[in-house]
């Protein structure tokens, strides 16, 4: 008794290749496989460039946050005074600190002062947020203390004050220029309480990557800021930075504890976590959108491959006549099509990581054959496009396209194999 050829034999491949390699006017390679071909390959690519634009972004925009901020910022619920005015500053700062830094995974928790004014420079004005701190606590701050995006010496901080880059493009100040700062809640005379008016040289400038950081913010030494904001002997709250900022909710109990009864934290995901759960929505209807282009790329190969058995019904119905198998026709036919899918998703793979990696030309190009503008930093947050390529983000791609592709093309492929090979035949 013969033996039946194994699944996806060496002939089952050599007649497939010559159905993809035939021309047209044999029956082979149709219009709508080209056009199914270059559809997945774009579907592929925008796939991949937009999961890269996504981890880009969301990686920028948390690194920016962590890079700058607190992790975890403690401060008081506050007393009310005789006058009805709630007190949510921290007299007792310095012991809260050393308790705060006993738990484990913490690395540093520094005092801070925290207040809003108006800076001045030759007739220029600028509204900016302060935050007094001291010296070494500063230069721990990888997106202040970044010597590559930043100008002047960050060990002078104490001898003056350190501004965001926006700020100090607002105002027209380099470093060695000097500021006035400006509160209307100042010197408190016995006929009430007058503005303060300060001026400092600049001695740093910062840019921390985000456009709402350097256009409002402002650093001053610790002890001078609790002079210029009436906070001599207190602090308004505590800057604590951990190991893991990711796990910063297993953290939550013991950092409460360490803050006393009357001590509160805010962590950086609840500062930012509405927007970081607004881009996860955005990113699971963009896969879902960008799914359903590859879909529709795939069902191409289906119109393709009918066209490719329509005019191939003679060969299938000698190929079954000389004892061909219905599974033998199938796979022929799968092969010719997934052919297209796994060609069309290699080329997609390939364009993609081009773009993600050459994002910033193409970026810079762009921005030029449109005149500029087209990436406004006060909207969008940061100051470029930014794309991170990720092997799960590319396996998912690839993942999601072959699996269509694959499932698509069975269906035409059935019909070739259940096609009666005496219809075939009956008019040749």
């Amino acid at each position: 008794m013969a033996k039946s050829p194994p699944p996806f034999a060496a002939f089952e491949w050599m007649i497939a290749w010559r159905y993809l390699r035939a021309r047209r006017s044999e029956g082979g390679v149709s219009t709508m496989t080209w056009i199914s071909l270059i559809g997945i390959t774009l579907a592929v690519f925008a796939l991949i460039a937009t999961l890269s634009v996504r981890s880009g972004f969301r990686a920028e925009f948390v690194d920016t946050i962590l890079g700058a901020n607190a992790h975890v910022t403690v401060y008081s619920i506050g007393t009310v005074s005789e006058t009805g005015r709630i007190d949510r500053t921290i007299p007792n700062y310095a012991e809260m600190a050393a308790e705060v830094a006993q738990v484990p995974g913490v690395t540093r928790v520094a005092p801070l002062i925290r207040g809003q004014v108006m800076t001045a420079h030759q007739g220029r004005n600028a509204g900016v947020e302060v935050f007094g701190i001291a010296p070494q606590d500063l230069a721990t701050l990888p997106r202040i203390a970044d010597p590559d995006t930043s100008r002047g010496d960050i060990a002078r901080f104490s001898e003056g004050i350190a501004l965001g880059s926006g700020v100090a493009r607002e105002l027209g100040v380099r470093v060695g220029d000097r500021v006035r700062l400006i509160s209307p809640d100042g010197v408190r005379t016995a006929f009430g309480t007058s503005p303060r008016v300060n001026a400092y040289e600049v001695t740093y400038i910062f840019t921390a990557g985000r456009y709402d950081i350097d256009r409002v913010r402002a650093y001053l030494p610790f002890e001078e800021a609790q002079i210029f904001f009436n906070r001599e002997g207190i602090a308004d709250e505590l800057e604590v930075m951990v190991e893991a900022p990711e796990r910063i909710d297993q953290l939550r109990p013991e950092l409460l504890r360490a803050a006393g009864d009357r001590g509160q934290i805010w962590t950086w995901q609840d500062a930012s976590g509405g927007f970081l759960r607004a881009l996860e929505v955005e990113d699971n209807v963009m896969f879902i959108i960008l799914s359903i282009l590859v879909l529709i790329a795939a069902m191409n190969i289906v119109s393709g491959l009918i066209m490719l058995v329509k005019n191939k019904g003679r060969d299938i119905g000698i190929l079954r006549t000389m004892g061909l198998s219905e599974g033998s026709v199938l796979r022929v036919f799968f092969i010719c099509g997934a052919f297209t899918g796994v060609i069309g998703t290699a080329a997609g793979v390939i364009l993609g990581a081009l773009f993600a990696i050459y994002i910033d030309p193409i970026f810079s190009f762009v921005n030029v054959m449109m005149g500029g503008g087209v990436w406004d930093p006060s909207i969008r947050g940061i100051y470029a496009l930014p794309a991170e390529l990720h092997l799960r983000d590319v396996l998912s791609a690839v993942a999601l396209s072959l699996g269509l592709s694959f499932v698509v093309t069975i269906f035409p492929a059935r019909r070739a194999a259940r096609m009666n090979p005496v219809e075939a035949l009956r008019y040749e």
